[in-house]
């Protein structure tokens, strides 16, 4: 059996989801995965599902859900109480989100040392991992405390993976998703910096000079600095005619 945090919260059997009906078992599931095995208690599994306001039955739900759970997992999924909660065991290789931490990893390694091609492999293959939203069919009070983090990462790999490709010269392809990706967080000032070098080695210094700018103006206004170091960088490169693409993939 596998199971998926990295869109909605899924439990698989064969290829197929298992039925689990209502955001509440989906929450419930979510927050025992995303213990990694650490015993979740019944306070922590109340707040995931109704926040300040748990209802009087609230011992008596949980316990329906955990016992649906055990129904529709079986025997590939350890689900046991503990003192003050309970505790969800899995095989976490069969855990979407340890998968997509083990690639991310190799990737950023595989990027530190110069392998762009593995890199760019790597980070690619974590990226696939997703399908949509994470935790979209859990309750709002699990997603407003676990849902930042996990998206953080995506986009934390997805600068990692636009290095890799743009130190393998691929800056044209990566044009409409780099400006698709500063239109999503126009603050977000590494992929501003990559869309300006990619635009500069595609022979486009006057888009380049654009975005840095319209980028430093929004930093000015927004949040009153000045761009940092990777984006000045890429503008200075582009204005001194040093963003030319590298002379071929940089392996190791």
């Amino acid at each position: 059996m596998e199971f998926r945090l990295l869109g909605p919260v899924e439990a698989r059997s064969d290829g197929r989801p298992v039925k689990l009906s209502g955001t509440k078992i989906h929450t419930v599931l979510g927050a025992l995965l995303l213990a990694r095995g650490r015993s979740v208690s019944y306070e922590q599994l109340s707040s995931r599902l109704w926040g300040w306001s748990p209802p009087s039955s609230m011992h008596a739900q949980i316990y329906t859900y955990i016992h649906k759970l055990r129904k529709h997992l079986g025997d590939d999924a350890r689900l046991t109480r503990q003192h003050r909660g309970y505790r969800l065991d899995i095989d976490e290789s069969r855990l979407d989100l340890v998968r997509f931490e083990e690639l991310a990893q190799a990737g950023r390694l595989a990027l530190d040392q110069g392998d762009h091609r593995t890199a760019a492999t790597k980070l690619s293959s974590a990226l696939a991992l997703w399908h949509g939203t994470p935790l979209s069919n859990v309750s709002e009070h699990l997603a407003e405390i676990e849902r930042p983090p996990l998206e953080e990462a995506f986009v934390s790999v997805t600068e990692q993976r636009v290095a890799a490709e743009l130190a393998l010269g691929e800056h044209d392809r990566l044009i409409p998703e780099l400006t698709g990706l500063v239109g999503q967080h126009p603050l977000r000032e590494r992929f501003r910096a990559q869309l300006v070098l990619a635009l500069g080695r595609s022979n486009r210094q006057a888009d380049a000079l654009i975005a840095y700018h319209e980028g430093r103006k929004l930093l000015a206004d927004q949040l009153g600095v000045d761009p940092g170091p990777e984006l000045a960088e890429a503008y200075h490169a582009v204005l001194d005619d040093r963003c030319a693409p590298p002379p071929g993939p940089a392996t190791t």
